[in-house]
This record gives C-alpha cells, structure tokens and sequence, in this order.
C-alpha cells in the first residue's frame, strides 16, 4: 500500500466521479475509451463488483489517464485490497476513522460517506479530501446549499441520484464534484452496444457540469 499518482489536474478538468458497479470487464473496455473521448478522467470501481480487484489493475494498467479508485471501501481489509490491485482514490459510504486516517497518511485523496452536518463535519476533521454527501438527492440541492452556510469551508461531493438534469444546480450551490451511477453509464445504452449514442450521453453530462 504506497503514495497515490491521483492527478487532481485531471479531477478538476471534469469534476465527476464516475461509478461503476457489476460491469464485466469486457463491458468496462467498451464504455472507457467512449468515457475518456468526452473528457471524463476519473472512475470508481466499487469493490463489492465481482472481479473488482481485476478490473482497476487492469483499468490502472491499460489507460494511464485516469485516476482509477475503489468504491464501497468499509474496513482496512477492502482498503488493502484496493490499494495492492492499484487504486489512486479512495471512496466509502460510511466513516471509518482508520480507513480515512491511513489514506490521509498515506496522500491517497479519500472521499468518505457522511449525510448529517455532524457526519460531514467529523469527515471532513479526520482529513478527507472531499465528503461524498450520499444519498444526496433524498433532500437535494438545498440541503447542500444550507450545509455549506455554516460548513463553507468543506469540500463536498453528492452522489446517488445525480444525473444531467440536475447536476448543474449541485455545482451552483458550490460543490466541488460529483458522483454519478446509473445515470453516467447508463445500462441500456451500454447494452444496445450504440456507441455513437453513450458518447452523446457523456457529452451531454459533461457540458452539464460547465456552468
């Protein structure tokens, strides 16, 4: 388990994570070469996917110009395992001081699940690079937007029901990413195998967070 090569360079250029979560490999080297031709750099692989460990060694491996990171980390064990196959980044659904804490030792960017002011305040004290504000649509964006009038200073990225109708308001009430699911690889897209309709996809999404 070593330093991160996470390129905040390559986050900021496009401020979303992309998540992705029971693709077959061969479904992931369909869908990246289409995700980083529209501008997207940095991925998630969740690690309760099957064969999660295989596909960011591989995606770490083959595509040099993303930042490949590991979802769903909730204990020291799902961190070892994500960091020995290649992860750059970090992201949990809920705190775990020691995961955080080793991250933060270790400069491997780290977004920790929190949803309480009391959660994302603790998220953030603990060292984390942003606080993945999840489920972040079950009271939306101006629940954002009041959280970050006493919390300004926090760095905060919602995820769980973002998509390209609403990802322009999160970034107007000042977050600085997002994470996005289903609705950045979109499955039945991805299933008619219609390439020239998932980059219009990726395009749209990506245009959308360029307020």
């Amino acid at each position: 388990m070593s330093k991160s090569t996470f390129s905040w360079e390559k986050y900021n250029e496009t401020p979303v994570v992309g998540i992705m979560r029971g693709f077959s490999m061969e479904q992931i080297k369909e869908i990246i070469p289409v995700y980083i031709d529209s501008g997207f750099y940095t991925v998630e692989i969740t690690m309760n996917s099957e064969n999660a460990e295989a596909s960011i060694a591989t995606l770490a491996k083959e595509y040099p110009t993303l930042n490949v990171g590991a979802g769903t980390v909730c204990n020291m064990d799902d961190l070892k395992r994500a960091l020995d196959a290649g992860s750059q980044f970090i992201v949990t659904p809920v705190i775990d001081e020691d995961v955080i804490s080793y991250c933060v030792a270790h400069k491997i960017p780290v977004f920790p699940g929190a949803y309480t002011p009391t959660e994302i305040y603790k998220a953030w004290s603990l060292g984390a690079s942003a606080v993945k504000i999840f489920p972040a649509t079950q009271l939306g964006t101006k629940y954002i937007k009041d959280i970050l009038g006493p919390l300004n200073t926090i760095k905060l990225l919602p995820t769980g029901g973002v998509d390209k109708n609403n990802i322009a308001d999160f970034f107007k009430v000042g977050v600085v990413g997002c994470g996005m699911g289903g609705s950045l690889f979109d499955k039945n897209i991805i299933a008619s195998g219609d390439k020239v309709a998932l980059k219009v996809h990726f395009d749209a999404i990506k245009k959308a967070t360029k307020i």
